[in-house]
């Protein structure tokens, strides 16, 4: 510093005891200083206007330092961060957090590069443990979630999906022997069909499967460079080939009341992956193909027997081999349910898909609607909001006009009914404007879904999964809106209603004349929790069974096939029929029939099951060959809990704050917890906000023929799951009008009339919960 900066060199004693040494302009620190806090902590570097701006160092007492960027007295830029346990962290800041492209080298001499959100790992990242564990591709808010792969010290690898730090979804799973095991994952656990292939098999795309690993590894090069920041420092800049940043959630990494802290996180959003041996946990998705012929990994070797494996919730309970007779069909089926997992819960609309334009439309116009009802002040809807005649209408040319814009669709009429009333509806259900229609017309689009039942309409399935987009007949849009003003007074008094949501009711008139009707409910299946088996249960019994060819995980089921009943608390069967009840009333009171309960289960893994995994297996002294890898417990942990299903005391932190799409209702209370509200903790899984209707626990009772059980079974065997519930009254469309007196009068002839399906709604109504009462029994 020259002798003339020297002079202007001013100290100045804070009240508060704070010394700053430097240069001033006015009363505020400018250009070159250095600020002593009373506490020992200083800062020396570039000021502007009274801020630390530019490039400095700060120190803190505890002994850790910061040297880099600041922007108007944050960490802002690109520097270093040395906290008080030794780790570095090197890269990218935005207010205080790292933010951006950064290395961080931990205490206990873990590793990670890549990207970074608010102070968290979220984008494309490498994580190497001191272990030799590296882990490889998407990271979220401080987890491994998305595609990637891991690769264990001992060689094992694992390549697929990952969800909150856990294999979740297709994948493949490489032993360092060389045995491979292609499936999928729920929760770090082996959930659903797979193939087993034993060390010795040669795979057909096994060598295109690696090179992800090392395309990985060369994607994750990080080179450092310089550059010439505005006030002319030179500053180290990161970037990252071929690879590109997903979502960002905001989390917290300083936490600062008056100036900046040096308080580091502990880097607990990772997950310590120790044991590849250990069990995971994760959710539905689906691997992508790199090419069409990848899916043909068939065994070269004919003399190494390769198995066709399902697990459920990491325990095998069947297996059968493959020869090599069946090979060829097991091939197709591979390829078969490849495409199916592709698809996920439904075919994804792309361009060129026979629904692609009307997707198009039907997301056009609920943007349109949705952003011209928004703005209106909020109030209780009227007579008038009611109606066919209250409606919104507008025409969408494709070159656009004054107040639609232009769009790569046809030409099309766009009609929205009561835009009103279900705009309160979905504020009923905590439902926000822009969550609406980011989730329906967002920019990955729908997924068509198979109909279930005989009506012929067409599912759509929002990309997030909340709603279910049903098209209609003309006679239901008009049922729809005949009962509205009562099952909107319905929804409102009876916040645990376990009727269907309506939030949305649209008509799309094509150039052709062709008239396509919408309705927008909200999904019961929305759920991390994999749905294992899904039943339409109506009370009658003509024509409800389902052909036993082809049942899949996603076949709706119907009440002949029901083969469990189900025990519940008693105070929540008492509150779940007082509910059914209520509902069939109002039903009952529109002359609706043909209603239904869908029901969903999921499954937590069989108690006669623990068997497989006890380690007496080992004591009968077979030892397991390559091919006999059967998910065998290690010393220290347990696949499967002591029990399945834990109740605790609810936390509202603990558990999802999202609002649901089917029920708003309360937290149930369990006389297990002392009559306090509960949530349901699936151990290694999560936490879940127990509702009516919604992630309700229950025992499942399934009573085993006997010829399924031993020779002398002379008395009656029961095989007993833990199971968690879904269910909610859908189909609530229809009239008993003449065409369905028709009907009951000409079944009558052939069918007892008790066993048709339409008969009037009274009748209706008392065997539908009669049927229910038999499948949630009392507890004796």
């Amino acid at each position: 510093m020259s002798n003339e900066d020297s002079e202007k060199l001013i100290e100045k004693i804070l009240p508060n005891g704070d010394i700053y040494v430097g240069n001033f302009e006015g009363l505020l620190p400018q250009g070159m200083g250095k600020y002593s806090w009373v506490d020992g902590a200083c800062y020396q570097g570039e000021w502007e206007k009274g801020k630390m701006t530019g490039r400095g160092k700060i120190c803190w007492p505890s002994g850790a330092t910061y040297e880099g960027d600041f922007r108007g007295g944050f960490l802002h830029g690109s520097g270093t961060f040395s906290g008080v346990d030794g780790s570095v962290y090197t890269g990218s800041w935005r207010m205080n957090m790292q933010h951006g492209m950064g290395c961080k080298s931990y205490s206990n001499s873990d590793f990670y590069e890549g990207f970074w959100r608010e102070g968290l790992q979220e984008g494309i990242g490498r994580y190497t443990w001191s272990n030799g564990n590296t882990y490889i591709g998407n990271w979220k808010a401080g987890k491994m979630s998305g595609r990637g792969l891991m690769k264990w010290a001992n060689d094992d690898l694992y390549d697929g999906l990952w969800l909150d730090g856990l294999q979740h979804g297709s994948g493949y799973y490489k032993f360092a022997d060389g045995a491979y095991y292609f499936g999928t994952w729920s929760k770090g656990l082996k959930d659903g069909w797979g193939t087993f292939y034993p060390c010795g098999s040669k795979l057909s795309y096994q060598h295109k499967r690696l090179e992800s690993f090392r395309y990985n590894q060369k994607a994750l090069s990080f080179c450092a460079g310089t550059s010439m920041n505005p006030e002319g420092h030179r500053s180290r800049t990161f970037r990252l080939k071929k690879s590109r940043c997903g979502r960002w959630n905001i989390s917290r990494f300083f936490r600062s009341s008056g100036r900046i802290s040096h308080t580091t996180t502990s880097f607990d959003g990772v997950w310590n992956v120790g044991d590849s041996r250990r069990s995971f946990q994760s959710l539905d998705g689906s691997l992508t193909p790199s090419s069409p012929d990848e899916d043909d990994h068939e065994l070269q070797d004919d003399n190494v027997m390769a198995s066709e494996r399902e697990y459920m919730q990491g325990v095998l309970i069947r297996e059968r081999s493959l020869t090599p007779d069946s090979r060829m069909s097991h091939k197709n089926k591979w390829r078969h349910r490849i495409r199916i997992k592709q698809k996920g819960p439904g075919e994804r609309i792309y361009k060129g898909h026979k629904s692609y334009y009307l997707m198009l439309d039907l997301q056009l116009g609920i943007r349109y609607t949705v952003g011209k009802i928004t703005p209106v002040p909020m109030r209780e809807v009227r007579s008038s909001d009611f109606g066919p005649r209250a409606r919104i209408r507008m025409y969408f040319p494709r070159k656009g006009s004054r107040f639609t814009p232009p769009h790569y669709s046809t030409d099309f009429f766009w009609k929205d009914y009561c835009p009103m009333v279900f705009r309160n509806l979905r504020e009923m259900f905590k439902i926000d404007a822009a969550d609406y229609m980011m989730s329906i017309c967002g920019g990955e689009g729908l997924k068509e879904l198979s109909s279930p039942g005989k009506s012929g309409s067409i599912f759509y399935l929002s990309q997030d999964e909340r709603f279910v987009i049903k098209t209609l007949r003309r006679y239901e849009l008009k049922s729809l809106l005949k009962m509205l003003p009562k099952y909107y007074n319905h929804v409102g008094n009876h916040e645990n209603t376990l009727i269907t949501k309506f939030f949305g009711l649209h008509r799309i008139t094509i150039r052709s004349g062709r008239k396509i009707r919408f309705v927008v409910m909200g999904n019961m299946f929305c759920t991390e929790l994999r749905i294992h088996r899904r039943y339409d249960l109506k009370g009658s019994t003509q024509g409800r069974s389902t052909s036993k060819h082809n049942i899949t995980e996603n076949t709706t089921l119907k009440d002949l096939d029901l083969s469990y009943v189900f025990y519940l608390e008693k105070s929540w069967r008492e509150a779940l029929f007082r509910q059914i009840s209520l509902d069939c009333m109002f039903l009952e009171s529109q002359c609706i029939i043909d209603y239904s309960m869908l029901l969903g289960l999921h499954f937590r893994a069989p108690e006669h099951l623990k068997s497989l995994l006890e380690p007496q297996h080992a004591q009968h002294g077979a030892s397991s060959s390559a091919g006999d890898y059967v998910d065998t417990p290690t010393q220290g942990e347990m696949i499967i809990p002591p029990k399945g299903l834990l109740l605790v005391t609810h936390e509202p932190g603990s558990v999802s704050n999202m609002p649901g799409s089917h029920i708003r209702g309360g937290t149930l209370r369990a006389s297990a917890a002392g009559d306090e509200e509960v949530d349901l903790l699936l151990p290694g899984t999560g936490r879940l906000r127990v509702q009516l209707g919604v992630n309700m626990p229950a025992q499942a009772n399934r009573k085993l023929l006997h010829d399924e059980g031993p020779d002398l079974a002379e008395i009656d065997l029961f095989e007993v799951y833990d199971v968690v519930l879904y269910l909610g009254i859908i189909d609530i469309l229809q009239e008993y009008n003449l065409t369905k007196k028709i009907e009951h009068a000409c079944k009558s002839l052939r069918y007892h009339p008790m066993s048709i399906s339409a008969v009037d709604p009274q009748t209706y109504s008392k065997r539908f919960i009669s049927f229910l009462e038999k499948v949630f029994p009392e507890q004796v």
